[in-house]
């Protein structure tokens, strides 16, 4: 099973799991209202194309917003866009929009010759206030928030500030230059690259795409679906990865394979210590819902499984790298991690496994990350960390 063939159709290059603006991480709190402003933002896409579509958001807004104008063009640095490089996008002819609340919308294709890890600069001119803002959190990439209608500036202007989320887009589509792929990322923060350094593309699916479009691989067309503090069974930071699995992974075009790297936090959030009122137990109120057991995170990799090969594509799943040391960490939990790895990896469930847990265990210690490979937290990656998932991946599984 390996997908349909996309010569001459859309695939997916970039994207980012739409979340509600204050579901947990909060960035947005105390922020400016979004209204008579330009939001820049900067995007690596990963594959590349010869035409472009962006997908905006509005998938959590409780009232429809407005765009103004918008245009895309090649990013430079310190917030510019290359000249020559810059077109305006239009929606159905127009250059204006009103986004319904609870929906996303899709620009008009532009022509745009876009090679592999294309760096992309996307404004968009909000003329009213968006009472609710679609949100990734966090971004990564810097992005900024400019007052008044500077969607045709090719400079950022002085009186920018930064943006402290990814908001109003979700998705960047190419249209291929031949037959490609997309391979979808469906995780917790680990895949969003939380510990990473912002603004250098180190999570590691991204590093992956640098893998593919150096070996020239046509599936290089990778779509970061993490979302930080997710799980797969039950809401709390981001929707459920078991209920956003249609609209985030399974509708994606041109999808080819997918990697399911969820489920640790499932596992982690269900075992943490429950006693005493410190900031574990107000952090522990993000994440509503009963616990879950093992039994139960396996039961949910075989839905998303079953779901994923009923497309047609080829479903991996990584295990689950260890996290003794970090606040959420119990032994019952370490039992429980290590009883659905053993799953993961022997149950044939799925076309391949990732072995991240092996990857990233501190030999001496096998329920703790190595020192060299965490940002001093025991939970999260740094850049060296990511490095290593993304160069353990055998590229022939995406050929």
């Amino acid at each position: 099973m390996t997908g349909t063939n996309n010569a001459g159709s859309w695939v997916r290059s970039w994207g980012a799991s739409p979340q509600a603006a204050h579901d947990g991480l909060s960035s947005l709190n105390d922020y400016p209202n979004l209204a008579d402003v330009t939001l820049r933002q900067v995007v690596r896409i990963s594959g590349g194309g010869r035409r472009v579509r962006i997908r905006f958001t509005n998938e959590f807004g409780t009232a429809p917003f407005t765009i103004g104008a918008a245009r895309v063009g090649l990013a430079a640095p310190g917030g510019g866009v290359r000249p020559g490089s810059e077109h305006v996008l239009t929606f159905s002819g127009t250059s204006s929009v009103t986004v319904p609340a609870g929906a996303p919308i899709l620009s008009d294709p532009v022509d745009l010759h876009l090679p592999a890890l294309a760096k992309l600069s996307i404004s968009l001119y909000l003329p009213l206030r968006v009472e609710t803002c679609t949100c990734h959190d966090p971004a990564l990439e810097t992005g900024w928030r400019i007052p008044g209608d500077a969607v045709a500036s090719p400079t950022l202007p002085e009186n920018a500030d930064v943006l402290p989320v990814r908001a109003l887009i979700s998705a960047v589509e190419l249209l291929p230059d031949a037959p490609a792929k997309a391979i979808v990322v469906v995780g917790d923060s680990r895949s969003d690259g939380a510990g990473s350094t912002p603004d250098t593309n180190h999570s590691w699916p991204e590093l992956l795409a640098e893998r593919l479009a150096e070996r020239g691989v046509a599936t290089g067309y990778v779509s970061n679906q993490g979302i930080s503090g997710n799980r797969m069974l039950n809401n709390g930071i981001g929707v459920a990865a078991a209920a956003r699995f249609d609209r985030d992974v399974l509708a994606t075009p041109g999808l080819g394979y997918v990697v399911l790297s969820v489920g640790g936090n499932d596992l982690a959030i269900s075992f943490a210590p429950r006693d005493g009122d410190g900031p574990l137990a107000e952090f522990l109120k993000v994440f509503p819902g009963a616990p879950v057991t093992r039994d139960d995170v396996i039961a949910g990799y075989r839905q998303l499984s079953a779901r994923a090969h009923d497309h047609g594509v080829r479903v991996y799943a990584t295990t689950i790298a260890p996290y003794e040391g970090a606040e959420v960490y119990t032994p019952e939990g370490e039992s429980a991690r290590q009883a659905v790895n053993e799953w993961i990896r022997t149950s044939g469930a799925f076309d391949a496994v990732l072995d991240f847990d092996a990857v990233w265990r501190d030999p001496a210690r096998p329920s703790r990350i190595r020192e060299d490979f965490h940002i001093g937290d025991h939970l999260h990656g740094n850049d060296a960390g990511y490095r290593a998932l993304a160069d353990s991946i055998n590229l022939s599984l995406f050929r």
